[in-house]
């Protein structure tokens, strides 16, 4: 009797949930820097999908004939490297292996973030315990522990997912625990428990749903922070290897070009820029429209 009762009680927003998403999406649509921000996102998306129809060269094949050439040239409109690749098509394959890696390395991270900041905030006794592993992994500069992990695990794109994705689960764990803390407080949430609601259907049916705007503002701007890892170490030879089209990867086999084809470094460091920039500020515009509190610059 006590447990359907309280399968009877909704939280205090459940009910406007639908018209909550569309003010929230309205807010965000008058946050021009986040329109522009979603609009790069969206073509970075449509390059990786669209990949193969996209280009008119494979991102390995070869051409010694046409080595080196510049932006501008005939059939190459960005340029080849120096193996007569077309730039243009490794860099839209490069949008895929960079959007694939930091989605799955944001999404582990999340699953372990949200397990550990759950169990933390709920219960008191496991609270300690969390918080030292979350405090052990803070310990380490970011990419430093990246670095540490692919040193363990060796060198290839998985490794740098799971490098990533534990690199993200203590910040993670952090934002939902604060928010778990707060909200297993309300008056709500009491009643459930005298109701005899089973602590399962708490955390997953009212605690969690309550915590998802500063979840999905963290992985926003999780994924800039993975995706300029994923570079990054794939720059130090720690990531994706040759022929790989990944940008980092492309930056560091054409530094060794500059003077004499310094597209090979500048068009994959322009992808990165804006591919980074575009889910910082998406992430800025989200956090601003999920709290209509904050005020949004026309």
């Amino acid at each position: 009797m006590e447990n359907s009762a309280a399968a009877q009680i909704d939280t205090p927003n459940e009910k406007k949930e639908e018209k909550v998403i569309v003010q929230t999406a309205k807010r965000l649509m008058k946050n021009k820097l986040a329109v522009i921000g979603l609009a790069v996102v969206f073509l970075q998306v449509t390059f990786a999908i669209f990949a193969p129809l996209l280009v008119s060269y494979g991102p390995n094949t070869q051409n010694l004939s046409e080595t080196n050439l510049g932006i501008g040239s005939p059939h190459h409109y960005l340029g080849t490297d120096n193996y007569g690749r077309d730039i243009w098509s490794r860099v839209v394959y490069g949008a895929r292996i960079s959007l694939i890696v930091g989605l799955s390395a944001v999404s582990l991270g999340l699953i372990g973030g949200l397990t550990l900041g759950l169990l933390g905030g709920y219960y008191r006794r496991v609270d300690g315990i969390v918080m030292r592993i979350v405090d052990l992994l803070f310990a380490f500069p970011g990419i430093l522990l990246a670095m540490l992990v692919i040193a363990i695990l060796g060198t290839s794109l998985v490794n740098v997912v799971i490098a990533i994705s534990i690199w993200s689960i203590p910040g993670c764990a952090r934002i939902v625990r604060g928010s778990v803390l707060s909200i297993k407080r309300q008056e709500y949430i009491m009643a459930m428990k005298s109701l005899g609601a089973s602590d399962t259907r708490i955390l997953f049916k009212h605690i969690l749903p309550n915590c998802t705007a500063p979840i999905i503002v963290f992985a926003t701007m999780r994924m800039a922070t993975a995706i300029l890892s994923t570079s990054a170490l794939s720059f130090l030879g720690l990531g994706a290897q040759p022929p790989t089209p990944e940008w980092g990867a492309m930056i560091a086999a054409g530094q060794d070009f500059m003077w004499e084809a310094p597209h090979m470094s500048i068009v994959p460091g322009i992808a990165i820029m804006l591919t980074v920039f575009a889910f910082n500020v998406v992430g800025d515009g989200l956090r601003d429209a999920l709290d209509p509190n904050m005020e949004i610059d026309m």
